[in-house]
């Protein structure tokens, strides 16, 4: 430090900055003095300089007078304002179908993609080109789902998808490059950094306290700044743009008073019962402090909604068990009791913190004991306590810049590098689907590694933390093949058994088909492979695995005459499965005997007798004597558009189509199909024909019974005509 020996603290606000010179004793510290001074014009916003020779004018003087009175000042203590921060929450998923148990990298990993995530959403937001120009300044994981569903922890779950939600913050490196510009035109060099909520913290709170869920909101001028603690640690900063000058303004436009005057009134309600105003006209009027609470209630309502609402979205939608409030803007009139209203916590859990409540502090008698404190002391302190320097590491050979506001790790190093975390890791290979037996299955590929991670040339990992000057070498994880799998993974091979069949042994095994083709259990699969199975389970299924089409159909015999279903008993094969006879669905187990009995096989004739059905019209008639049977096709039979005849054979499942033909009625010339007429050798005149006795045509129809004759009327009767019978 030089020759300067007392610390020199500095708090940058939006309306001023407080300067302090404290000195580290045995026991503790001593304020010794401070120096306060507004801005003269707009210079800050947010926290961030805008104006760097505007701050840095008022930074000057400020040194300048304290140097009057305690000498020299080259090196300061300041702090990021915490309405710099910025914070962002993120969700990411990944796929672990398949994956091995996930272990605390892979879930390092998803919360550092997170965080990325988180990183570049806020400088999309902020139209920033690059997501590492912030700070990640620190994280906390909300929650962690497995498939959907909240779950304690991921170490050693298996599913289908992980996912982690994070809330992160991030302090933009122009808020600190610019507070160093500004610094270096007052000729002073930073000596630490800290955040102001940290810098609150750190005096207020000592570490043994942040294992309790508390919320310390610094509420300055312009912003009121938040921080969390909670399991040992600060989860989560915040801001909300709205403080102390919403009151004062409130103030300033109810009873018509310059800004300046509005603030003394409203300063004048911490210790008053009654204040004394003078309004823009010159009028003084005392009023009591109830009527100025009621008057500027709708404002003091706002800035406790709006300081509430923050602390919950912070401390994921839950009250902490207790708020702190610093800051100016803390002295605000019925605030505390407000804020305990919307959070739902008693009056004595929310709370006004001034210095008083710094251990271990001594102050000059000319320092007065307000919450405004808080934070430029907290500032000083943290320089000695734990100060925030930088650390450079090297990233793949690029030099990075870190700020070690908590234990840092390569995790940090890599997002400060602007690696994209997410990916790291080796893509999975390539999916492939299969079917198996009509059932879709999706086989994942294998999942790529994780990332090479090298510290000083020796392995290392996300979570492991890093030093000033180390190197640090990351490699993208290989890739992972695509899916490799075997028939034998995806099914079950059935046990064979061994059959009897008409005393014959048979081995009956499984069959295994792929895509139409017989393949091996071993067999590797293909995308898009379509999978099927057969283990014959009935006495038809036998038949079919051994091809014996022989015996493939049972009694009773069956056709299909005219598309409907004909039983045909006594016909067909007849099956016995250890002496019983069973129908051909019967099902087989190991070491049955299977008989077969096999049936006569049915003609077309057998059909016909069975339907009743007569292929002809028949009539019988007596022709000179002898009886003569008549006959006309009525309809005929078909099987695959060949006719039938009575004698054809038919066999099982025969589909058997009939067609009718138009009859006309029998006349005397088609017995002539039926008989040879033997002329006489000596003709004298024509013959005759009769039927029923009485002479006829050729033409006339017959009945059935009726008597025809032909007769030759010049024979003798040794020479009567003769005729053969056909």
């Amino acid at each position: 430090m030089g020759n300067q020996t007392s610390i020199f603290a500095l708090d940058i606000g939006t309306r001023s900055v407080i300067g302090i010179i404290m000195k580290e004793q045995s026991n503790g510290y001593e304020v010794i003095d401070f120096e306060y001074k507004e801005h003269d014009e707009r210079a800050m916003l947010d926290g961030q300089i805008h104006d760097v020779l505007s701050v840095s004018k008022v930074i000057t003087e400020i040194k300048e007078k304290l140097e009057e009175r305690h000498g020299k000042l080259e090196k300061v203590c300041v702090a990021a304002a915490g309405r710099a921060l910025k914070t962002k929450r993120a969700k990411v998923s990944i796929n672990i179908s398949g994956k091995p148990l996930i272990n605390k990298d892979d879930i390092f990993y998803l919360e550092l993609s997170a965080v990325q995530q988180a990183q570049l959403q806020l400088a999309s937001e902020e139209n920033s080109k690059e997501s590492f120009n912030y700070y990640c300044v620190g994280y906390s994981v909300l929650r962690y789902l497995l498939d959907g569903d909240s779950i304690g922890s991921l170490v050693a779950q298996q599913g289908d998808e992980a996912t982690v939600e994070i809330i992160a913050t991030f302090l933009p490196k122009v808020v600190v490059e610019s507070l160093i510009a500004a610094l270096n035109r007052s000729n002073l060099d930073m000596e630490a950094l800290t955040l102001e909520p940290i810098a609150a913290i750190n005096v207020l709170m000592p570490p043994s306290m942040r294992r309790l869920n508390v919320a310390l909101v610094d509420i300055g001028a312009g912003t009121s700044d938040i921080a969390i603690t909670d399991a040992g640690t600060i989860i989560a900063y915040g801001m909300v743009p709205i403080a102390g000058d919403e009151i004062t303004e409130a103030i300033s436009d109810h009873y018509l008073l310059d800004f300046p005057l509005a603030e003394k009134a409203k300063r004048d309600l911490i210790e008053n019962d009654d204040i004394a105003i003078t309004d823009i006209l010159g009028f003084e009027t005392l009023v009591p402090k109830s009527d100025v609470v009621s008057a500027i209630y709708e404002s003091l309502d706002k800035l406790a909604t709006s300081i509430s609402n923050e602390i919950l979205s912070l401390n994921n939608n839950k009250s902490p068990k207790a708020v702190m409030l610093v800051g100016g803007g803390s002295l605000t009139p019925e605030l505390p009791h407000l804020l305990a209203e919307k959070l739902s916590l008693p009056d004595n859990r929310v709370g006004i913190r001034g210095i008083d409540a710094i251990p271990k502090l001594e102050l000059a008698e000319h320092i007065n004991k307000g919450p405004e404190l808080v934070t430029p002391i907290g500032i000083g302190i943290a320089s000695k306590v734990s100060p925030i320097h930088y650390v450079s590491v090297i990233v793949n050979n690029r030099p990075v810049r870190l700020f070690d506001m908590k234990q840092l790790t390569v995790g940090d190093s890599l997002l400060a590098a602007g690696i994209e975390i997410n990916k790291l890791y080796g893509k999975p290979g390539m999916a492939a689907i299969v079917t198996v037996n009509n059932r879709d299955i999706t086989i994942p590929g294998i999942h790529g590694e994780p990332p090479i991670l090298l510290k000083q040339g020796q392995p290392t990992s996300f979570d492991d933390p890093i030093e000033d000057g180390d190197i640090i070498m990351v490699e993208k994880g290989k890739d992972g093949q695509a899916a490799i799998v075997q028939i034998k993974d995806l099914i079950e091979e059935a046990k064979a058994i061994k059959i009897w069949i008409n005393d014959h042994p048979y081995n009956i095994s499984m069959k295994i088909f792929r895509n139409g083709k017989e393949a091996a259990i071993d067999d590797i699969l293909n995308d898009h492979d379509k999978i099927t199975t057969f283990f014959p389970k009935t006495i038809s299924d036998i038949f079919e695995s051994l091809n014996m089409n022989e015996f493939q159909h049972s009694s009773p015999f069956y056709v299909f005459y005219n598309n409907n279903k004909i039983a045909m008993s006594g016909y067909g094969l007849t099956y016995l499965k250890n002496g019983i006879q069973v129908h051909s669905d019967a099902t087989v187990s190991n070491e049955d005997k299977i008989t077969v009995i096999s049936g006569k096989q049915p003609k077309v004739k057998d059909l016909l007798s069975e339907k009743a059905i007569s292929l002809y019209y028949q009539i019988p008639v007596i022709f000179n004597g002898e009886q003569i049977n008549l006959q006309k096709a009525t309809l005929e039979l078909y099987r695959n558009g060949e006719i039938l005849e009575e004698e054809d054979t038919l066999s099982v499942g025969d589909h058997i189509q009939s067609v009718s033909k138009d009859v006309e009625p029998f006349i005397f010339q088609d017995i002539f199909r039926y008989v040879d007429i033997n002329m006489p050798k000596i003709q004298i005149g024509n013959f005759t024909i009769l039927k029923n006795g009485e002479e006829t045509t050729f033409y006339d129809q017959l009945a059935p019974g009726d008597e025809l004759a032909l007769v030759w009327p010049e024979m003798s009767e040794d020479s009567a005509t003769s005729q053969n019978i056909k």
